[in-house]
């Protein structure tokens, strides 16, 4: 059965909300990719996302509330979240914080963790189907595990079509990479870096993030995710014979992320631009992204789209 095609208006967003409260898969939109969302209260829902996408059971998933006092009755609260969510939220930013006693969150969630990731949205069609949901939703990206993230409606179709209830549709995402995820247990630390620049967050904490030590913690941290299906080259300068180049400033290649070298319009292009380079079938060749900015989220996923693959 094809899955239903809704448009981001009061019914749509009525209709989304509904297929959630009855434990049905739902994919919204956000400002950084589109989500495959679930009530991240009804195990057999979250369960059916890790299905859906042939996702491990390791991997936690983030959870999208509409405000942060929603967020502070799932996690206990620190006065450094408090000056992130004020500086961040909503926008592009996971904390991941110690469960709070009574959370009702399932394990699946976590995968067995003490820990969650939350976020608020900042998209207006993502904030308004958690406010007429009322609860929290756990989202990963809508796509097949591993697999180039979905930035329209049409990318999530394309990958899920008949796995999952519904897409929201409100058009294509404006940042176009995840969420960076800083951790909150001990000393903030950076377990992903993504569509908010580290440099912002460093800048409000007023010190440096320590880095992800150890067994996965975040959503994010497979060694090999956001991969096309054909393999991927990195810091290319000129396609080989057989190859197609994504380019980026100087380097022009077949399409590019940015001609200008601009990140924030290289960051929204990215997973777009690799849907499109993995319909023609051939090796994808990668011209060189500074590591600076939202540099650094733009390398994360292409260093992980060219791992070695199990």
């Amino acid at each position: 059965m094809d899955s239903i095609h809704l448009i981001a208006d009061n019914a749509g967003l009525q209709k989304a909300a509904a297929l959630l409260g009855e434990g049905h898969l739902v994919a919204f939109p956000t400002e950084t990719v589109y989500g495959l969302g679930a009530d991240a209260r009804n195990g057999r829902a979250v369960a059916a996302i890790y299905e859906a996408k042939g996702r491990p059971s390791f991997n936690p998933l983030i959870v999208h509330v509409a405000s942060a006092e929603q967020a502070k009755t799932y996690v206990t609260w620190s006065d450094t979240a408090q000056r992130l969510a004020e500086s961040f939220w909503p926008g592009p930013l996971t904390l991941v914080l110690p469960l709070r006693e009574g959370h009702g969150i399932s394990e699946l969630v976590t995968a067995g963790l003490p820990t969650l990731a939350i976020r608020v949205p900042a998209h207006p069609a993502a904030h308004a189907l958690l406010k007429t949901f009322g609860g929290p939703v756990a989202a990963p990206s809508a796509n097949p595990s591993g697999r180039i993230s979905p930035t329209t409606a049409q990318h999530v179709l394309d990958g899920l079509s008949g796995r999952i209830a519904a897409v929201l549709d409100d058009g294509p995402c404006t940042v176009g990479v995840e969420s960076t995820i800083v951790g909150l247990t001990d000393t903030p630390r950076l377990l992903r870096p993504g569509g908010l620049a580290v440099e912002e967050v460093e800048a409000v904490l007023g010190q440096s993030l320590g880095t992800a030590e150890g067994a996965i913690s975040a959503p994010g941290q497979l060694a090999s995710h956001y991969a096309p299906g054909a393999s991927v080259r990195l810091d290319a300068t000129t396609a080989r014979p057989g190859e197609v180049l994504l380019g980026f400033g100087p380097v022009a290649g077949d399409v590019s992320l940015s001609p200008t070298g601009d990140l924030a319009e290289a960051a929204a292009n990215l997973f777009g631009h690799l849907h499109r380079l993995d319909a023609m079938g051939k090796p994808i060749a990668v011209a060189p992204v500074p590591e600076i900015g939202l540099g650094r989220a733009i390398n994360d996923r292409l260093r992980r789209a060219a791992a070695p693959r199990d």
